[in-house]
């Protein structure tokens, strides 16, 4: 048989065993149900909003943005997203530097996601880039009991010019979970750029964190996710991480991690700055659903690095570098969390 035979052959019995398996959802005592955050690098459209700074991500911009790019940045994503899920695409998942709701819709509607019954959750944020924290759900796993988007409290001539908190309460299963997705401020500029922005987000997150905790007898399932820009050690992070004064107690996932490894790639050295902190009711009993530091995984394929022209080892396959196009998927990895009923 010639080589050409075998390769379509191959390929023909790889679509007919998907086919097969394609009737979802999946037997969710058997296989875990997924949650995923990706922060997924700028993806902007291709037209210009009056009201944000998208200047750079226009066609006659500095990064010559244009539809083709775009388009296959949607493609990527989407294979991302369905490959995330070992083809069972994720329940529940989180992204950053999203531009709008249109390049959601994009995503979610105008790709083979649109095969799998995601509902879509966002709000226009006050970052002056205009890119946002939002949400996508599969339908068939979760119900949508209340969501809301939250920012620190400012007084007097202060501005909050950057990603707003999505907090969502939904059932998984049938089990409540009180998810928070979140993109705080970046430390370009320095370890202590943003920093004090950072520590107000913190303390928000932190103090609505005990309040629903203190609701709910100190059983509430609660995860917080997403693109923190400070590692498990960081001092500011650390806020939302141990006993609260309801008597929950939060754990930081990702602080288990194996040492060297990381979400984000800076001069050659891994920071684990993608992050997921989980109430203990997930791991004593308390909840449905149980999950644990086993069960979080940095999603690494090989088609989702590349070479580090710069520095040695590997880096993410991102869409650009600086300002040069690269044609690949994001700078940052995203993170797996799975849960099972118990």
């Amino acid at each position: 048989m010639s080589k050409g035979i075998v390769t379509r052959f191959t390929g023909t019995l790889s679509l007919l065993l998907l086919s097969l398996i394609k009737g979802y959802p999946q037997d969710v005592n058997t296989y875990p149900v997924r949650l995923m955050f990706y922060n997924v690098e700028n993806l902007f459209d291709i037209y210009n909003d009056s009201l944000t700074d998208d200047d750079e991500f226009l066609p006659a911009g500095v990064r010559r943005w244009n539809y083709q790019r775009y388009e296959k940045k949607l493609n990527s994503l989407h294979k991302v997203i369905i490959a995330a899920g070992e083809w069972n695409p994720p329940a529940l998942v989180g992204f950053c530097e999203i531009e709008n709701r249109k390049v959601l819709e994009d995503l979610v509607f105008g790709t083979n996601l649109s095969k799998y019954n995601y509902g879509i959750i966002h709000e226009d944020s006050p970052d002056s880039r205009g890119i946002d924290v939002c949400l996508i759900y599969r339908k068939d796993y979760v119900n949508i009991l209340d969501y809301k988007y939250f920012i620190p409290p400012v007084s007097g001539d202060e501005k909050f010019l950057t990603r707003s908190v999505l907090y969502l309460k939904c059932t998984l299963l049938k089990d409540t979970i009180h998810l928070f997705v979140n993109h705080w401020p970046s430390r370009r500029g320095g370890v202590l750029a943003g920093e004090s922005q950072r520590l107000k987000i913190a303390e928000m997150v932190k103090n609505k964190t005990d309040s629903i905790a203190s609701c709910s007898n100190g059983k509430a399932g609660i995860i917080i996710i997403g693109d923190f820009n400070s590692t498990p050690d960081d001092q500011t992070l650390n806020l939302l991480s141990g006993k609260l004064k309801s008597g929950l107690s939060m754990i930081n996932l990702s602080a288990g991690l194996p040492a060297g490894s990381g979400t984000y790639r800076y001069m050659g050295t891994w920071e684990m700055i993608d992050q997921v902190i989980i109430s203990d009711v997930f791991i004593e009993g308390k909840s449905g659903l149980s999950t644990g530091p086993g069960m979080l995984r940095i999603f690494q394929p090989d088609f989702l690095l590349q070479n580090d022209p710069k520095y040695p080892g590997q880096s993410p396959n991102s869409t650009y570098r600086g300002y040069k196009y690269q044609g690949g998927f994001s700078d940052h990895l995203p993170i797996l969390l799975d849960l099972k009923i118990k």
